[in-house]
């Protein structure tokens, strides 16, 4: 095997991959468009998505990607699909068929079945026109005559892969149009590094009975006692409302017990350091992080709805680092 020769092949192979993607491109419009609406307009019904050969596993990546991006979808396995599993398809579903020719004899019971119920859509995905699949699709979004790859044009190569590029457009569109959030992300991946770098403020924080929290009117002599028992390192001062109006740290007592000699009598008002850092709690957890280095402090304050002054946990340092997030 000649090393020049294997890297001219896999560099005309990408480069024909390349160029049918830009095909694609030059084909994306009205029809983008209405494959776009149509899914998003599909709320009381499920989409179905299924294929055969190479493009049913386009259609599997298609049905996860959707599902993982706020389009709740699932694969149908074409020849299951003949043997009893067309009962998943129901009415008000949109079902959305992947051939390259458009006449896969797998795909002619579904497109059968669907064409006798009304109130179930079909969208096809091929390159032809004058396919079965074409002629009886609600929408079609007609895929750009592409050549392969391999030799001899007959490996599926340059078409799936802009079949695989189209699911991700379309996936995309419909997030974007949904207001999909990183928060919505993070509900349907709980697990992983995703989950961690999706981790918010709100996943980490101390809350409840946890908190050292004290009055304004209170002595240092009492915030000492509740900040050598809660064990964080600061307390939150509160003023009869409830309303969050300052802060004491440990550095803070060392630096007033150099400066007052009966310190512990002092009304913790008169010390405290006032509006302290507060963060939504719906924040990334990294973001958190980096306002804390930013700022040489370990530990903020954690407020709801732009409520800064009604404090709802308190978000430590030690807690992101131990959650892996950097």
């Amino acid at each position: 095997m000649k090393d020049k020769k294997t890297e001219l092949i896999a560099k005309e192979v990408l480069q024909n991959e390349i160029n049918a993607l830009k095909n694609l491109k030059q084909k994306i419009d009205k029809s983008f468009r209405n494959l776009v609406k149509e899914i998003l307009k599909c709320k009381n019904g499920k989409i179905i998505i299924s294929g055969v050969g190479k493009s049913g596993i386009i259609a599997r990546k298609w049905a996860a990607t959707f599902s993982s991006t706020g389009t709740p979808s699932f694969y149908l396995d074409a020849s299951g699909a003949s043997h009893g599993d067309m009962g998943q398809i129901t009415s008000n579903d949109l079902v959305i068929l992947i051939s390259n020719s458009g006449q896969s004899e797998e795909l002619k019971n579904i497109i059968q079945y669907v064409s006798r119920n009304k109130n179930i859509k079909l969208i096809g995905i091929t390159s032809k026109r004058d396919s079965l699949l074409y002629r009886n699709s609600e929408h079609v979004f007609l895929m750009p005559s592409i050549k392969e790859a391999g030799p001899e044009n007959i490996v599926p190569t340059s078409s799936t892969t802009c079949q695989l590029a189209l699911g991700d457009a379309i996936a995309i569109a419909c997030m974007k149009f949904k207001k999909f959030s990183k928060l919505d992300f993070k509900k349907f991946h709980p697990s992983g590094t995703l989950s961690i770098k999706l981790k918010t403020v709100g996943d980490l924080m101390i809350t409840g009975k946890k908190l050292p929290i004290v009055k304004d009117n209170a002595i240092m002599k009492e915030a000492l006692k509740i900040i050598n028992n809660k064990k964080l390192g600061l307390i939150i001062i509160r003023k009869k409302n409830g309303d969050t109006c300052g802060i004491v740290t440990d550095g803070d007592i060392k630096r007033i017990a150099q400066k007052y000699k009966n310190f512990e009598d002092l009304k913790i008002r008169k010390v405290m350091k006032k509006n302290p850092m507060s963060i939504e709690v719906d924040t990334l957890a990294a973001k958190a992080l980096s306002l804390m280095n930013s700022k040489k402090i370990t530990s903020l304050f954690v407020h709801k709805n732009k409520k800064i002054k009604k404090t709802v946990g308190i978000v430590h340092m030690h807690d992101i680092l131990k959650s892996n997030i950097n």
